[in-house]
């Protein structure tokens, strides 16, 4: 019964938050509505010739680079907590020494990932993907 008090107890939080921070916007925020700011805005285009039309690549190669540098956080997170003790890398039940696992050979495999990452973001940079012309 007490566990199911804190859950309770967190989704009441997590709503009177979100609902709180919606009833602020609408008091607080700006009410100024004028035709540029009603008009619909969309990956980097004005929304004013055919439905056709191409987009700018540089959008997409902005949103891969992101996602590229956001995915190599996934990767790193999961080390850098196993990691914080020598045992961590062991499985369960294992003594370090015993597992398989060599704390400086992850290492060295955690160092080729981020100097691989390290290249491809100095070829987008020469390439020019962070520059919005």
């Amino acid at each position: 019964m007490s566990q199911l008090v804190g859950i309770l107890l967190l989704m009441g939080c997590a709503t009177a938050i979100a609902v709180g921070m919606f009833v602020v916007g609408q008091v607080l925020g700006p009410r100024r509505r004028t035709a540029v700011k009603q008009m619909p805005y969309e990956s980097g285009m004005d929304p004013i010739h055919d439905a056709r039309r191409r987009f700018d690549f540089r959008f997409h190669a902005v949103a891969i680079a992101f996602l590229v540098f956001d995915v190599e956080i996934l990767f790193l997170y999961p080390w850098a907590v196993a990691n914080k003790d020598p045992a961590g890398l062991a499985r369960v039940g294992e003594s370090a020494a015993t597992s398989g696992f060599s704390p400086a050979l992850v290492l060295i495999e955690v160092l080729v990932f981020v100097a691989l990452l390290a290249v491809g973001y100095v070829y987008a940079w020469r390439r020019g993907v962070f520059q919005w012309r």
